[in-house]
Formats: C-alpha cells, structure tokens, sequence
C-alpha cells in the first residue's frame, strides 16, 4: 500500500502545516505492514518570508521527529527548487529521489541558515565539513551535488518510473523494524560503542525470537 503526502515549501509553516503532516502519519501508521509513505516536496519560501512563532516551530519540529521514527518506510520525491519546510521533512526520510533539475534550499532566516534541528541532521548524515560553503553562505545545493552528499540517492528524470520501482522494492525487502534500523544507525554517529552495543544486541535478540515464531508457525501448518 502507498500513502501520499505533499509538502510545499514555498507556503509559510502555520498550525495548518503541522497538523496535515501529523494526520498523515496517523494514517501511515495505521497501514496495513509492507505500507510505503510517500512525499512530493517541491518550493521554496520567499526572501522576504518571516518565521513562524516559535510554538510553532517547536510543534513542527515534533511532528519532524514523529516521521524520522514511524515504523513505515518514507519515500521522497524532490522536484525541482525544494527549501523551507520542503526540505526539512527531506532531511527525515530513508529514501530520496530527485529530479535532474532539483535544488536544495537550506531554510534560512535573520540572513543565514535556519538554526533549527535540519542543521542537526545535517551534521548527522553528511558532516559540517562536506557542508560548509552551504551551511556559511546558504547556497543553493543542485542534483548532482546533493547526490555527491548522500542527500539523496537517486537523481532522474523518470521521476515516475524511479518512483514506482522503489516502492515496490521496499514493498518487498524492508521488512519489519524499519523504525529501530533507523534508529540505530541515527544512533551511531553519537552514542559510545559500549551503550549503542546494548541496544543492537535487544534488536538482534528481537530478530531471532521472531524468525524462530515464523518457524514454528510453519511447522504448525505443516503437520
């Protein structure tokens, strides 16, 4: 099953954006297993577009958090210039997908890069080092770049078919405990190896004590 969802980051972030996204989650978790969700972003805000009252930032960086640790899969579809709220709910999802012409815009205020959490994620998945220019100057991060960065993982201009064929495969081979993979993986750029090796051996516990349900649930049918 697909659920779909579109963000637009030229619109401003109001109670209205929070709430849309957190009624998709609820669908999304609330889907059958092997579920995709799915989420077009395109837009970026205007130069002279003013931030939203910090209780609303705050909200939104909630419900960010809620998408980064559903336990579906999450797709992004990037088209064309992507900033603002576009590509904050970018920054949470497993696999990204891009058009040829597509642009990041990190979100920006005051006369530099937005101090929120999508600086955080950020350093988590690709580094100040490899994001300084971007990061110092807010310039704009093309395809081929973001691509480069592991920003996204596919770029093509068979948005459709690329689409498609993702869902599809993740329909087949995600699996369950996608959430905690995620996690763990969020996990290992801070935690000391000594703490993050509890957590990894609970999961690895998990994953046997499942595959050894399903083994005798299949011997049960058998006889």
């Amino acid at each position: 099953m697909q659920l779909q969802h579109s963000i637009d980051g030229g619109q401003p972030l109001t109670p209205a954006t929070v709430a849309a996204l957190d009624a998709f989650i609820d669908r999304v978790e609330d889907a059958p297993a092997g579920s995709v969700a799915l989420i077009d972003l395109t837009g970026v805000p205007a130069p002279t577009a003013e931030r939203p009252p910090l209780a609303v930032v705050n909200r939104w960086e909630r419900v960010l958090r809620r998408l980064e640790r559903t336990g579906t899969t999450t797709v992004a579809v990037v088209r064309g210039d992507c900033g603002g709220t576009a590509v904050e709910a970018l920054l949470t999802t497993d696999l990204r997908i891009a058009t040829t012409d597509a642009r990041l815009h990190l979100p920006v205020a005051g006369g530099g890069v937005w101090p929120g959490m999508g600086l955080y994620r950020l350093a988590n998945q690709v580094g100040y080092a490899r994001l300084r220019r971007a990061v110092l100057f807010a310039d704009a991060i093309p395809a081929a770049r973001a691509l480069a960065l592991d920003l996204v993982d596919e770029v093509t201009d068979d948005v459709a078919t690329a689409t498609s064929d993702a869902v599809a495969a993740l329909a087949r081979s995600a699996g369950p405990d996608v959430a905690v993979r995620r996690q763990l993986m969020l996990d290992a750029t801070t935690l000391p190896f000594e703490e993050a090796l509890g957590r990894h051996l609970a999961a690895c516990d998990r994953v046997l004590r499942q595959a050894r349900t399903e083994e005798a649930h299949d011997v049960a049918v058998l006889v």
